[in-house]
């Protein structure tokens, strides 16, 4: 199974927006959703995203989108932004859940069964990595991961690099999977 983990400093943890980017941009957040499950014409079934939400009103705020249990979904940001304004509203999607959950609540409960991998620059190339089928990638958000969680993380996990190059949360998902696809 791969799991994703996304830390979003300022989504909003209530449906009360006009639009994803003014919501403590959870348009990044849409965009993750995306690049974690679709392929042409497929979803994944062996994806779990986890999003933790940590803007107002009500921080923090877990949301766990299971591969396995996703359909009725297109693939764009006006779709997935009225699934979060619903999800968020407390009503159903298949393959959303929501509750209360915290960062290090997550990270302790996957590190059980998972590798868990936090994004750095500064971390260990993924080339040099042997990559396992049960693994965690932590990812922060357009402002990156806090050093309080990031110090938490690295005690279960160690620091994986995609390169030199910096970028944007959904485009590392994406090249994580395609790295995974080779190997498993």
């Amino acid at each position: 199974m791969r799991h994703f983990i996304l830390f979003s400093r300022q989504g909003f943890t209530s449906s009360n927006f006009k639009n994803l980017r003014d919501s403590g941009r959870l348009d990044l957040v849409s965009h993750c959703i995306i690049s974690s499950f679709f392929l042409s014409h497929k979803t994944r079934k062996d994806v779990t995203l986890h999003i933790i939400l940590n803007g107002p009103p009500n921080p923090p705020l877990y949301i766990k989108i299971e591969g396995s249990k996703l359909y009725d979904t297109r693939t764009d940001e006006e779709t997935i932004g009225i699934i979060l304004k619903n999800v968020l509203s407390n009503n159903k999607h298949p393959g959303f859940e929501i509750s209360k959950k915290s960062f290090q609540e997550l990270i302790k409960e996957l590190s059980e069964e998972n590798e868990i991998y936090v994004l750095e620059e500064k971390g260990e190339l993924i080339e040099n990595i042997r990559l396992k089928d049960n693994v965690a990638f932590v990812l922060g958000d357009q402002v990156g991961l806090p050093k309080k969680e990031e110090l938490f993380a690295l005690r279960y996990g160690k620091k994986i690099s995609l390169g030199k190059t910096v970028y944007l949360a959904a485009d590392c998902i994406t090249i994580l999977n395609y790295n995974l696809d080779k190997v498993l």
